[in-house]
């Protein structure tokens, strides 16, 4: 099974922030991007503040060797994953209190108000302390606001209120949780056999999480909490973006928030998958890419671990995903 949890936490990578870098051949733009996004002009703009992950194979699970994950990370499996697109943060408190202002004067009203326990910090620090119900009813909040097709039915209509399991419409152009897969492959980058998005060790100057020397890939001369977050309150969370992003310029897919995905938690297959949804019942959802409180090992790529959806956390929020773009 899936390790469960209830604390989690990390934050990312620091790869450099020249943005001629990777600019090889003079056009003016990061080849890193030229090459994993392409540069269709027939194509659909890209919405500010997304980053389009290019249609593709990978490699899902723990590629350490000798493995340094849990069980529940193997088998190594291919996955194929059709293009999307992702948010380049994490949900902050000032976009989850806009659109959650706008859903409780229309139908929704129940959806929580954020970062209830411990210290809120500010606008641009990731949203927390609400349940995996409050973040898909929040997607289609936004959706509804936008004019976009929602993604959460339940009984048939737009899910709005309660805790109800939804079915999903990966299909629409609204807003909703990552598929695990979806996750995996955005936070790896392009990379492959990595433990983290940037390469295979990791340091405070790369993620916002809590050092060990446990781990003989977290090389970090700082130990414990990160020394620049953790001197304030009880939330060490990082503005949204203080790390360098990865190769499809994302920033926070190790730490800051863990992550809640779309899959309940479940055992993988050896078989290649297209498009994988996870299992169609279960008790825990999946969530992903560790937090501030989290060790190096709980911010690897292929970490996974299942949590109540009903819970409330101090160290897991979200970011959204659009299948399309009308």
């Amino acid at each position: 099974g899936v390790e469960s949890r209830t604390l989690t936490y990390v934050s990312r990578s620091n790869t450099g922030t020249d943005p001629n870098k990777y600019d090889t051949d003079g056009d003016g733009i990061n080849d890193k991007h030229e090459i994993d996004l392409g540069s269709d002009p027939n194509s659909a703009p890209i919405p500010d503040g997304f980053a389009i992950i290019p249609a593709g194979s990978f490699q899902m699970g723990d590629q350490s060797n000798p493995a340094v994950g849990f069980s529940s990370e193997l088998p190594k499996h291919n996955v194929y994953v059709s293009k999307f697109y992702i948010g380049k943060y994490e949900v902050t408190n000032e976009l989850w209190d806009t659109v959650r202002a706008w859903g409780l004067s229309n139908g929704y009203t129940d959806i929580t108000a954020g970062n209830a326990y411990l210290n809120p910090k500010g606008p641009n620090y990731p949203v927390h302390s609400i349940s995996w119900y409050d973040m898909v009813k929040w997607c289609n909040a936004r959706s509804q606001k936008e004019n976009l097709a929602p993604c959460y039915t339940a009984s048939g209509v737009v899910y709005k209120t309660g805790n109800i399991t939804p079915i999903c419409n990966f299909n629409v152009t609204g807003y909703r949780l990552p598929s695990e897969s979806e996750w995996e492959k955005a936070a790896r980058g392009g990379l492959s056999g990595q433990n983290f998005p940037w390469g295979n060790t990791i340091t405070h100057n790369q993620a916002n999480y809590r050092s060990s020397s446990s781990f003989s890939y977290d090389v970090s001369i700082t130990r414990g909490y990160h020394p620049t977050y953790s001197s304030t309150g009880g939330i060490y969370t990082s503005p949204v973006g203080s790390f360098a992003s990865n190769g499809y310029d994302l920033y926070d897919m190790t730490g800051n928030m863990f992550e809640w995905c779309w899959d309940w938690e479940g055992v993988y297959s050896a078989g290649s998958q297209t498009d994988p949804q996870g299992p169609t019942s279960g008790s825990a959802r999946i969530g992903r890419g560790g937090s501030y409180f989290d060790d190096a090992s709980n911010c690897r790529v292929a970490y996974r671990a299942g949590v109540d959806p009903s819970g409330k956390y101090v160290d897991i929020g979200f970011r959204v995903v659009r299948s399309s773009i009308p």
